[in-house]
């Protein structure tokens, strides 16, 4: 079997006036209504995460030029920005949600930008958007203890479930981190699959619960935008943040030996 290679866009913020701290991982409305109808004219056909997955999974055929279209976080010019240029196009896509930042009766704080409410989540839904699970208060979830963990995956899943009335079934690692334990707590919360960030193309042969995406930010042209979907020169685009990845997974890895150490002294 071929192990085609998918691009899986990852968007955040798609504003004209984004703050600050979304600014650089924003798109304006006019910049992802052109990519969307870059993606149209490629002849692309989006799927959802789990339309993905699932395919995979059975083996079944791919459709011509496949691409994913994901969101993260939950903000709310995915409603107003977003959806109007999928619509036009038809086309489906997957939004990540934390729940803790979704305006609402169980709004944790800490959202870096104006949130969705749980009306336009469901908007989002009935129009074709898969809704799948982003933790609830967007933690680091590998540096989290294991009660903390299945905290951020439960009240996540189940608050998903509580508005949508029906259990998420894909789901997306805050900041893209996430370590064999995290992504076997994932596993047994329900979810069939989880994806990464890693800026490179999509394969079977990651697995289920660590599929790569590319980042559109603020500053991707249009032609930046055709190299992503094309598979073409990714590497050179993000070879700065993958230096600046591994330096940080250096640290982190340091913090978490640091903590098992107090832990053990305890």
């Amino acid at each position: 079997m071929t192990d085609t290679r998918v691009p899986i866009l990852m968007y955040h913020a798609i504003s004209a006036e984004p703050s600050p701290e979304t600014r650089e991982l924003s798109v304006s409305p006019k910049a992802f209504a052109r990519q969307m109808d870059l993606v149209a004219e490629q002849g692309r056909t989006p799927l959802t995460t789990a339309g993905l997955a699932a395919r995979w999974r059975s083996g079944r055929p791919l459709p011509p030029r496949p691409v994913l279209i994901t969101f993260d976080d939950g903000y709310e010019g995915v409603h107003h920005h977003a959806l109007p240029a999928l619509a036009r196009h038809g086309f489906p896509a997957t939004l990540f949600v934390s729940t803790g930042w979704i305006r609402g009766a169980y709004d944790t704080g800490g959202a870096l930008d104006t949130m969705l409410d749980w009306d336009q989540v469901r908007q989002l839904a009935d129009a074709g958007v898969e809704i799948g699970g982003h933790s609830h208060s967007h933690p680091q979830l590998d540096q989290l203890a294991d009660g903390a963990l299945r905290g951020e995956l439960t009240r996540c899943r189940d608050l998903v479930a509580e508005q949508l009335g029906a259990l998420p079934v894909s789901f997306a690692y805050p900041y893209g981190y996430s370590d064999r334990r995290v992504r076997v707590a994932v596993r047994e919360h329900g979810f069939a699959q989880a994806l990464a960030v890693g800026n490179s193309l999509a394969r079977r042969g990651q697995g289920p619960y660590a599929l790569r995406r590319v980042t559109v930010r603020r500053r991707t042209t249009d032609a930046d935008f055709t190299r992503l979907l094309d598979g073409h020169a990714i590497g050179r685009a993000f070879a700065g943040d993958r230096a600046l990845t591994k330096g940080y997974a250096l640290v982190r890895r340091a913090r978490r030996a640091g903590r098992r150490a107090a832990g053990a002294l305890g």
